[in-house]
C-alpha cells in the first residue's frame, strides 16, 4: 500500500515526513517544495521543547536529536525537510539560487532544482478576452476589457461609493499585504504621486486590495494608511474582501497589473501570470517569475536593477523614482498616445505568458523533474 512518492510543500509538513520515516517509507521517496525565503516561512523551534510534544512522531534520543537540531538546539523546519527529502525544487529559477546560498552552508541537504509556480489556464482567463487574442482582434478585445472593467467598478461603486471611468487607465495592486511586497511605493514620494494622480492629459485610476495577516502590525499599519489616504480621492480606492472573486474582477478590470516587491524576497509570485492573461500589462520589479517572463518594454515594463544590499529606506527611494519615471513617460503616454502600441504589448504579454506559465507545464514538470 501507500504511495510511490510523498511530496511535502514547505516546512510546517514535516511532522509528516517524520511519521513517514517511522512507517518505513524510504528517502528516495520523498520530494520537498520550498516556498518562501522570508524568515516567517522557515520557522525554527526549539528541539527539546518539540521532542517532548511527540513532533518527531517517536521520541528522540539526545543523540537522536542531536542530529536534527542546527543553531543552539533549534529545528529548522526547512532545512529538516531538505535533508530528509531525495529531492527539492524552489518555485522560480531565481528562488532555486536564492534559495541554495541560504541552505548551502547546512550538511546533507538535497539539491534544490527549479520548478516555477504557473497557474490554470482555463478557470482564470476570461473566455472572450482568451478569444480576441488567439485572433489577434483588437476590436474584441477593446469591448471586453471595457465590460470587464465595468464589472470592476460595479465593485468598487459598491464598496467605495466612488465613480471609475472605464475609458482611464486603471492601475491595480492586489495581494498579500506582507512588508517586503510594498502595497505603499506609490505613495513614497506624495508631491509626486499627487501630480501623477491629477495629471488631467494622462489621467489615472488606483485600486488597492488584499488581506494583512492578523499579527503583522506593520502590514496592517500600511493598509489602514492606504485607506485613510484614498478616502477623499476620487479616482483612488481600496477594495475589502480579498477572495477569487475579487481577485478575478481586479485581473480582468485592470490594465496595469503592479508588482513590487524587494528583490530576492518574492519566492515566484503568481497573480502577474492571470492579470497577463487577462490583457493587463504587469510593471514589476525583476523578481520571482519575472526574469523568465520580461521583456522590458515589450510584454511589459520592468523596474531598472538596483543594489539589493543598500538600506531598504534607500532602495524603496530609488524604486518609487523608477516606478514614477516608468509610469509618467512610457506607460501613461503609450496608452492615452500609441493605442496600437499598447494593444501589441498586451497581446506580447499573452503570447509569452501562454504556455509557459500554465499549470500544465508545471503540473508535467514536477511529474518528470522532482
Amino acid at each position: 500500500g501507500g504511495a510511490d512518492v510523498y511530496h511535502l510543500n514547505e516546512g510546517h509538513a514535516l511532522p509528516a515526513f517524520y511519521y513517514l520515516r517511522d512507517k518505513g517509507v524510504k528517502k528516495d521517496q520523498m520530494v520537498f517544495t520550498t516556498h518562501t525565503p522570508e524568515k516567517a516561512g522557515n520557522e525554527e523551534r526549539d528541539g527539546r521543547h518539540l521532542n517532548r510534544c511527540g513532533f518527531f512522531g517517536k521520541y528522540l534520543s539526545d543523540a537522536e536529536l542531536q542530529e536534527e537540531v542546527v543553531n543552539g538546539g533549534m529545528i529548522n523546519y526547512t532545512v529538516s525537510a531538505l535533508r530528509m527529502a531525495k529531492r527539492s525544487n524552489a518555485v522560480s529559477k531565481l528562488h532555486a539560487k536564492v534559495s541554495q546560498n541560504m541552505w548551502e552552508g547546512f550538511s546533507g541537504i538535497s539539491k534544490i532544482i527549479p520548478i516555477t509556480n504557473a497557474q490554470n489556464q482555463k478557470f482564470w482567463q476570461d473566455g472572450e478576452i482568451g478569444r480576441a487574442h488567439k485572433t489577434k482582434d483588437a476590436e474584441l478585445y477593446k469591448r471586453r476589457k471595457t465590460e470587464l472593467k465595468k464589472v470592476l467598478f460595479d465593485e468598487v461603486l459598491n464598496q467605495t461609493v466612488k465613480l471609475f471611468d472605464p475609458n482611464v487607465l486603471t492601475i491595480v495592486w492586489a495581494r498579500r499585504f506582507a512588508g517586503y511586497k510594498r502595497a505603499d511605493l506609490l505613495l513614497h514620494d506624495l508631491e509626486r504621486f499627487e501630480r501623477l494622480i491629477t495629471n488631467e492629459k494622462h489621467p489615472v485610476q488606483i485600486i488597492w486590495a488584499g488581506k494583512p495577516y492578523p499579527y503583522d502590525y506593520y502590514a496592517i499599519d500600511i493598509f489602514n494608511h492606504l485607506v485613510n489616504y484614498t478616502k477623499h480621492k476620487p479616482n483612488l480606492a481600496v477594495l475589502v474582501g480579498y477572495e477569487i472573486e475579487l481577485s478575478r474582477k481586479l485581473k480582468g478590470g485592470s490594465d496595469i497589473w503592479l508588482n513590487t516587491p524587494r528583490i530576492t524576497r518574492e519566492a515566484s509570485g503568481t497573480s502577474g501570470m492571470t492579470a497577463a492573461m487577462n490583457g493587463s500589462v504587469n510593471v514589476s520589479t525583476n523578481d520571482g517569475w519575472m526574469p523568465e517572463f520580461a521583456k522590458d518594454g515589450e510584454n511589459c515594463f520592468v523596474f531598472p536593477e538596483i543594489d539589493h544590499n543598500l538600506p531598504t529606506w534607500d532602495q524603496d527611494k530609488i524604486d518609487s523614482d523608477n516606478l514614477y519615471d516608468i509610469l509618467e513617460n512610457k506607460v501613461l503616454p503609450m496608452y492615452y498616445d500609441e493605442p496600437k502600441k499598447w494593444q501589441q504589448i498586451v497581446f506580447n504579454g499573452l503570447d509569452d505568458v501562454l504556455p509557459e506559465f500554465a499549470s500544465n507545464r508545471m503540473a508535467t514538470q514536477y511529474y518528470k523533474e522532482l
